[in-house]
């Protein structure tokens, strides 16, 4: 299940620190407007000799970058792969400082300058250092999830969140932080400034540093009063009902935003639109993703004479960006390039998440090096966009050394970076790493929320550890963390991939319990359940439920239940289906005719699967190359060699990729046909390609010359494995002993079993089946028996297959069984009959044929035996037909039969 529930603060919406900061407001004062009213005189006295004044002092320079406040232990990179040691620091160089020009002298009076000093002085006095303005909150946020998220800027001495007037629980929106007065506190509010338009709870935060406007502007309101007793003028009737309009506006933005209508509504109503309430619009239009109605706000906009700045522009950019049209969203950059505005960061940041969804790292990290190369500083939210989409697409090799290149300029990773860097050690199953990641992340302070412990449930999901993604879960409810949706859905996921319906079911009714809805997540879950377990009603009824509840149908909840009637032989039903995903608006994608191939395949009707290919030509979709080798390893099953290389030219030929998949196929089609030859020729291929071998294609060889007995070409792939670095499994050492087996070597089988534990393997059922096959052609039926009892004796049930081939192989070996033989025969048949097994009509047909020489009178052993043969035995007919066998005395059975010989093949031949 592709899982995606990692979410990167800049990638939610544009913000309006686009802008270079604007410098500060400079009022005209008093003093100067009435110096401007003096009359110059016609002949001004020469100015006094005395020096002029010494130029002011130049600005202290600006303060160095604080280092690092983590220690280089505590670097995530130094436990993922740690650096060679640094080369000496260079000396320290202080950059020369240059001091501004002096200001031009103005003509009138020189008693204006002094002025101008005054309102600088002023309004430097009006400014608090560590002062920062946060606006744009959610309404419902409290005062220590604020300062849990600005605290890593630096070290806060107070909040202050405004509440609102009308609803004490409810805040207004905004808040003041407070840093330490010091040094160190001025450059933490710096850096805070620096995230301004970060996405915190779905709010595109603003946060500004105290200019002193509000602080001036209220000494002038005042100095105004105390003067002249006036207050401001109130606005025009017109103005009142406009600055409603758009606080309404607002307002449904912000209350409503899922009721798209009250929102076009609320905007269709303001009289005369400004640059801001576009920009809006165009925001509340680029977090739905819709690209067509924000650029057609777009156009409305600059109809009306008003021009787009970077803000508007990047939200044009965000738009394209979430609905996954990057080709669109580069187009826009070049519009916004063509007027003279020039990107920013966060302009760069969505453009990098944006192709970071659609997993193209490489323009991702592109666009990383242009924005390095343009802005020179970089902060910590452009690194974890770039991170996540090379983690996306399992590239950790260059997200680990983004993360060194990251800490080594000093900016601390956010906690969105470690989540990213255990999200792709998930995708790649590195447990190892991802633990790393988690432990560092609660060594840097970071409190572990139900993101990171969603990562560790994912993690061993996706390995098959789901005890451990149980007892990551316990240990997340323990810290107060509750499950959502996606928790849950993952824990579901793993269930049923393991085929435990059960606990599936019960991990769903804990949900409900817990008073969670299902999403369409979930049910898309139960139905993939229910197919899987062959009850399509239930199925059927889920999607009856999705469609009652309004959800919006996919691909997803259509294609397993066309896979299950397939699979079923229902074709007319799977039509319907694909009739019916066509009428809810969900359009048949090549997924969904390959899962209705598939199903045909699992049926094995590949003539009716190849007429599927005809029928998506005729709806324009092209078949991709997951068709062609479901078509051929269905072909590959049947042993038709030449169809599989058919559509493996097709494959070729439509330049589409191949994959060890495909290979994988051709040679179990080679195998099953006997043509070594040809499986070599296309091992040399694969070379060619620069497709490794892996477990299952050197398992394949070896069974296929398992199949002709040749122990020594298998001998040979054994060694070849290793030597390549290719771990045997099970499987491997199964087909391996079949060769031992086949060739009569059952000494070098028994060495593979002591391999076996060598390595800490232990047989299955199917090896022991292998071992008791073997041993009954070698007319050791004693042996035979004995490694039947130690099957048993280790824990393992044996099956009907197990007591088939058993029986089978003792019954053709012997013409008159001795004592200890005859008893072991006798007490399997029993154990069968114990155990409710019956076997079909022909293998009854060949056990009495075997059965008439040992015992031509009948005996104890014909009554055990017919009681585990088929209900209609005893009818006249089969009776005839068993006589006249009989007489006729066919060799044909007097070997292997051929119907265990290809059940056992095809058993090992599973992977």
């Amino acid at each position: 299940m592709p899982m995606q529930f990692l979410s990167l603060p800049t990638a939610s919406s544009p913000t309006s620190h686009l802008l270079p900061p604007k410098p500060f407001f400079k009022p005209l004062s008093s003093a100067s407007a009435s110096s401007s009213s003096f009359r110059r005189p016609s002949q001004p006295p020469p100015p006094p000799p005395k020096p002029s004044p010494p130029p002011p002092p130049p600005p202290p320079p600006p303060p160095p970058p604080l280092p690092n406040p983590l220690a280089s232990k505590l670097w995530l990179s130094s436990k993922l792969s740690p650096p060679p040691p640094p080369p000496p620091p260079p000396p320290p160089t202080q950059a020369p400082h240059h001091p501004p020009p002096p200001p031009l002298e103005p003509e009138p009076e020189p008693e204006a300058a002094p002025c101008d000093e005054e309102d600088d002085e002023e309004q430097e006095d009006f400014r608090q250092k560590g002062k920062v303005f946060v606006g744009n909150l959610p309404l419902r946020v409290r005062k220590a999830e604020v300062a849990e998220f600005f605290r890593q800027f630096g070290p806060l001495d107070k909040v202050e969140l405004v509440r609102a007037h009308d609803d004490p629980e409810r805040n207004a929106g905004f808040c003041f932080l407070y840093y330490s007065a010091d040094g160190d506190g001025e450059a933490a509010a710096e850096r805070a400034a620096e995230v301004d338009g970060v996405d915190f709870r779905g709010r595109s935060l603003t946060v500004r540093l105290d200019d002193g406007r509000r602080g001036r502007a209220r000494a002038e309101d005042r100095a105004r009063w105390v003067d002249h007793g006036r207050r401001r003028e109130p606005a025009s009737p017109w103005h009142r009902s406009r600055d409603e309009a758009c606080r309404e506006f607002r307002m449904v933005v912000e209350s409503r935003p899922q009721d798209w209508q009250a929102v076009v509504s609320a905007f269709e109503r303001i009289p005369k639109p400004s640059r801001r309430e576009f920009g809006l619009m165009i925001v509340y239009y680029a977090k739905r993703g819709d690209k067509h109605h924000a650029r057609a706000t777009f156009e409305n906009m600059r109809a009306r004479g008003i021009e787009p700045n970077a803000f508007v522009f990047t939200s044009l950019v965000h738009a394209y960006a979430v609905a996954r049209d990057m080709r669109g969203a580069l187009s826009c950059v070049e519009e916004m390039k063509a007027e003279g505005i020039e990107l920013t960061i966060v302009t760069y940041s969505i453009l990098i998440a944006g192709f970071g969804k659609v997993n193209d790292s490489q323009s991702a990290d592109k666009l990383f090096k242009e924005a390095k190369t343009n802005l020179g500083d970089l902060n910590g939210i452009i690194y974890s966009n770039v991170i996540h989409a090379h983690c996306q697409s399992g590239n950790m090799d260059r997200a680990e050394e983004l993360v060194r290149e990251m800490e080594e300029d000093g900016i601390d990773a956010p906690i969105d970076a470690y989540h990213s860097m255990m999200h792709g050690y998930t995708i790649i199953q590195d447990e190892k790493k991802c633990l790393i990641v988690f432990e560092r992340l609660k060594e840097c302070c970071f409190t572990p929320s139900i993101i990171s412990y969603g990562c560790l449930i994912n993690l061993y999901v996706k390995i098959g550890k789901v005890a451990k993604a149980i007892a990551i879960s316990k240990e997340m409810e323990s810290y107060g963390i509750k499950h959502n949706n996606k928790t849950y859905s993952m824990l579901i996921s793993g269930f049923i991939h393991l085929h435990d319906y059960t606990n599936a079911f019960s991990i769903f009714e804990e949900m409900i319990k817990s008073g969670l809805q299902p999403d369409r997540a979930i049910y898309n879950l139960l139905i993939e359940a229910f197919c899987k377990m062959g009850n399509m009603d239930r199925a059927i009824r889920i999607l009856e439920k999705m469609q009652k509840e309004r959800m919006q149908l996919s691909n997803r909840a259509f294609r397993p239940i066309i896979e299950g009637y397939a699979v079923a032989g229902d074709m007319k039903r799977a039509l319907d289906i694909l009739d019916l995903m066509r009428l809810s608006g969900c359009a048949p994608t090549v997924m969904t005719y390959n899962a209705l191939i598939h199903g045909l395949i699992r049926k094995n009707q590949v003539e009716r699967a190849v007429s599927v290919l005809n029928k998506m030509s005729i709806a324009g979709i092209t078949p991709n190359e997951h068709t062609y080798t479901i078509i051929m390893r269905g072909y590959a099953g049947n042993g038709d060699i030449g169809k599989a290389f058919e559509y493996f030219t097709r494959i070729k030929e439509g330049g589409l990729k191949l994959d060890v998949y495909i290979y994988e196929t051709l040679l179990r089609a080679c195998c099953k046909s006997g043509r070594m030859q040809s499986a070599l020729a296309v091992t040399r291929e694969m070379s060619s390609q620069k497709i490794t071998r892996n477990t299952f294609v050197y398992n394949i060889l070896i069974d296929g010359w398992a199949r002709r007995g040749d122990v020594w070409e298998a001998a040979d792939l054994m060694k070849q494995m290793k030597e390549d670095g290719v771990l045997p499994n099970i499987h491997t050492y199964t087909s391996y002993i079949n060769a031992c087996c086949k060739a009569g070597d059952m000494q070098r089988a028994q060495k593979v079993i002591e391999e076996m534990a060598g390595v800490g393997l232990k047989p299955n059922l199917k090896t022991y089946t292998t071992l008791i096959k073997g041993w009954a052609r070698a007319s050791l039926p004693d042996r035979a028996l004995k490694c039947f009892e130690e099957m048993k004796l280790v824990g393992l049930k044996p099956d009907e297959a197990a007591y088939h081939c058993l029986v089978t192989s003792l019954l053709s070996r012997a013409s008159v069984m001795e004592g200890s033989t005859y008893t072991g025969v006798l007490r399997v048949c029993r154990e069968m009959f114990e155990n409710d097994l019956t076997v079909d009509m022909r293998t009854a047909v060949h056990w009495s044929r075997w059965l008439h020489k040992i015992e031509r009178t009948g005996g104890a052993l014909t009554e055990a035996l017919q009681r585990i043969f088929p209900p209609d035995w005893n009818s006249l007919e089969v009776l005839g037909e068993v006589s006249d066998s009989v007489n006729t005395g066919d060799s044909d059975y007097s070997s292997d039969s051929d119907l265990s010989d290809g059940d056992e093949n095809q058993d090992v031949d599973d992977n």
